[in-house]
């Protein structure tokens, strides 16, 4: 049943929930710098390339799908992860294509997935003086700092509408439930009537905006939780595990001792912190290997690290699937990050360490709180911490994860994509 149409400004405040929290707010000026710049005129200019190089270029950019859209399962992605989250959906039924805004940067996948035209967002740019004065009085100073978002989102959920409207698909499946474009998208699928599910790729945290999908396929209780904190849990859910995690379970880490440390980095790690660290650990440590794994939208400068600390090896996030990569490790040192889960999972000794200072993120997943890691507040502990698992690691670490992975110790341990196509299929197939 569709539901009543949004007021813009509603619309947008529900778009761009996070954009609007304290905690992304506080985020370190040198990860918000990379997505939204400090100086307003910057932040301008980058509107203007926005609406240069993606705006008018969509509109002379052919859009040549490998797929037929009309009538299918939609899997909308956003980012590699989702796409590496939702691709054994795709692999499993011939009816489910993968999408994609039609400039989103997929990274190793832009090739692989079918494009929703974006060329009529411009008509929609009228709204925007509206949109900005009215934020203006509900979120005050932070819709000024965020200028940028704002323009952005504009004219999705118009366009999203009229591409349901044409194509009429079974369903969307979503991956990410915060994105302006996601939940754009979202709201224009509420509006037309069409039905949604949603499967989570990573932690969520308690910032997250309410869980709003039909269907919810969550990875454990932790989850769960953590949506009931966000507001009102909207539509079905249950609890299938990580499906991304099924053919890595088997592969655990047996090492008795830790000689491989890997090193999960991104935008929110001050790099000077994490220059001094893995210098400091590598002089401390000299018997142990270190990998530096930075995310893949982390562009800034390495040079000056890899010069400082030549043994240090590195591992390509745009390459190398983080199972991959943590298959190769034996304990993994890293601040706010899900990868601490999928470490854990596989019996990889996980240490939380922040690199950075802001308060509103300490602990952001709750990894340290609930005991699935250990914590490092300092240097020194940090280098104590690595130092003891080098003499003995545990067997049983990936036992911490029960509350944050459902089938985890059950029949269903390592099924956790048959049981999501399972439900995914009887709720398919159910009467609407």
């Amino acid at each position: 049943m569709p539901a009543p149409n949004l007021p813009l400004l509603a619309r947008l405040r529900d778009i761009l929930q996070l954009r609007f929290t304290a905690v992304f707010a506080a985020l370190p000026p040198a990860a918000l710098a990379d997505i939204s710049p400090a100086n307003p005129v910057k932040r301008l200019a980058r509107v203007a390339g926005y609406a240069g190089l993606r705006l008018l270029g969509n509109i002379f950019s052919p859009i040549n799908n490998r797929d037929e859209l009309q009538g299918k399962v939609w899997l909308y992605v956003v980012s590699a992860n989702n796409y590496d989250a939702l691709a054994f959906i795709k692999e499993a039924r011939p009816d489910a294509v993968l999408v994609a805004g039609q400039a989103k940067h997929i990274g190793r996948y832009n090739a692989a997935v079918n494009r929703l035209s974006l060329r009529r967002k411009l008509l929609f740019y009228w709204q925007f003086p509206a949109a900005m004065a009215g934020l203006l009085r509900t979120e005050g100073r932070r819709a000024w700092r965020f200028f940028d978002f704002i323009f952005y989102a504009i004219g999705y959920y118009e366009v999203y509408r009229r591409a349901l409207r044409h194509y009429q698909p079974q369903a969307v499946v979503f991956s990410n439930d915060h994105n302006d474009d996601t939940r754009s998208l979202l709201l224009a699928c509420r509006a037309e009537g069409v039905p949604t599910a949603y499967v989570q790729h990573a932690s969520v945290s308690a910032n997250f905006p309410p869980l709003g999908f039909d269907l919810s396929l969550l990875e454990g209780q932790d989850a769960l939780d953590k949506y009931r904190l966000c507001g009102p849990v909207h539509g079905r859910v249950e609890l299938v595990g990580m499906p991304k995690a099924d053919a890595y379970l088997a592969r655990r880490n047996t090492a008795p001792a830790v000689r491989r440390v890997g090193i999960a980095c991104n935008v929110h790690d001050p790099l000077p912190a994490l220059t001094a660290t893995i210098a400091l650990l590598a002089k401390e440590l000299p018997k142990l290997t270190f990998t530096l794994r930075p995310h893949p939208s982390d562009g800034r400068d390495f040079e000056p690290l890899r010069q400082l600390v030549p043994g240090l090896q590195w591992s390509s996030a745009r390459e190398e699937n983080v199972f991959d990569f943590l298959l190769r490790q034996d304990a993994l040192v890293a601040a706010d990050t899900s990868t601490h889960l999928e470490a854990t999972l596989l019996n990889v000794a996980s240490v939380y360490y922040r690199f950075g200072t802001n308060p509103l993120t300490d602990d952001y997943y709750g990894y340290a709180a609930r005991g699935l890691v250990a914590r490092a507040d300092t240097p020194a502990e940090l280098v104590a911490c690595l130092r003891r698992y080098a003499v003995s690691k545990p067997a049983d670490l990936y036992r911490r994860a029960v509350y944050y992975n459902a089938t985890l110790g059950t029949p269903d341990e390592g099924r956790s994509q048959p049981r999501t196509l399972a439900l995914l299929h009887e709720w398919l197939q159910a009467p609407r």
